[in-house]
């Protein structure tokens, strides 16, 4: 007997191919919506009831049971050419992303909005093209490269330090943190609550500043530190007399230092000479981001002085000494991981990328 005319005959292997298009999680739900009609149709059951199963029309049903029997799993797909044609020109979509780099006269770069104007689209399609190509003209990243004709020379050094630290020394990252200043909100804002962030008004009351001489070992993570009201020459040299005094004798000490004046003042000269366990390493210029301790000057910033509420200096010195001693007790290490001939391969490419 000859099966009827849009009779659903499943063999073994495409049943097993539906079946998984069914159990698998990323399958399109159109498709598994298909699968499961043509299975429930295989089982003999009919358009009404199968439609009445999947809360679909009967129609739908009769369609996708006629593409099976016709192509086979291949009639399951979308025909090609089906679908909403776009209605954004070419052209259009072209000149969104190649004038996103050459800002409009007499501004600094577009919005969404000024290129959706001058292109006569929405904004949100100015959004998707921009991000769909990796374009944000909203944000900026600060760079300086150094002009020091012996970065090399100096890099080496101090990269030395990080990768493979002298026997018998200590290595400390030093510099000076100045103008912590004591800033008084003038009023109390709002704690941190569930549904709400914390608020705190724009302006404030200064009290003056202080400055913050550190040490960090790189080693151990701990951080010997001074505050002083001055940044002078005296006050650096006071610094170097407090590590001589808190690191054990017999021990090298290596500095990592930048190229401040106060650093080779004739008199730090002078008493460094008298104190051959101090080695002086100086970044190259224009390099902060060599010396680790500013990644510590940054926690500090961020978690004691920027958001904080002083009164007058004296609070603000007592708050950075507490944050101190509780970091001394849980030191936390910055680890130096980069490899050497990684940065400099980047800092070659930067220069060359840069106009002449």
């Amino acid at each position: 007997m000859k099966p009827a005319l849009w009779q659903v005959i499943l063999s073994e292997s495409d049943r097993s191919v539906l079946e998984r298009i069914i159990a698998r999680k990323s399958s399109e739900q159109r498709v598994v919506l298909r699968a499961r009609i043509v299975l429930l149709c295989a089982a003999g059951d009919p358009d009404r009831l199968v439609a009445e199963q999947l809360g679909i029309n009967r129609h739908t049903v009769r369609l996708w049971r006629q593409r099976y029997c016709e192509q086979g799993l291949a009639g399951l797909q979308d025909a090609s050419g089906r679908g909403r044609k776009p209605v954004l020109d070419e052209k259009v979509k072209a000149a969104i992303v190649s004038q996103a780099v050459r800002p409009p006269a007499h501004q600094t770069r577009w919005s969404c909005r000024s290129m959706a104007r001058a292109q006569k689209v929405s904004a949100s399609t100015v959004q998707r093209l921009w991000a769909s190509n990796d374009i944000q003209p909203h944000r900026t990243r600060t760079f300086k490269i150094s002009t020091d004709p012996h970065f090399e020379e100096k890099f080496w050094d101090v990269i030395g330090l990080y990768l493979n630290p002298p026997d018998k020394a200590l290595v400390l990252c030093c510099d000076e943190k100045s103008q912590c200043q004591a800033l008084e909100r003038t009023q109390p804002g709002l704690p941190l609550g569930v549904g709400h962030i914390r608020t705190a008004t724009h302006d404030y009351l200064r009290h003056g500043a202080v400055t913050l001489f550190a040490a960090l070992n790189y080693l151990e993570g701990k951080i010997v530190s001074l505050l002083a009201e001055q940044h002078r020459h005296q006050e650096w040299l006071r610094f170097l007399k407090r590590i001589d005094r808190q690191s054990p004798k017999g021990l090298a000490l290596h500095l990592i230092v930048d190229n401040y004046a106060t650093h080779k003042h004739p008199e730090v000269r002078a008493w460094l000479a008298k104190h051959p366990r101090f080695h002086l390493h100086f970044i190259p210029t224009s390099a902060s981001w060599m010396n680790l301790v500013e990644r510590f000057f940054r926690d500090l910033t961020e978690q004691v002085v920027r958001e904080g509420s002083f009164r007058h200096v004296k609070e603000l010195c007592e708050r950075i000494v507490a944050y101190l001693a509780e970091r001394n007790a849980n030191p936390t290490r910055y680890t130096w991981n980069a490899k050497g001939e990684d940065i400099l391969r980047k800092i070659q490419h930067a220069r060359q990328a840069l106009p002449v």
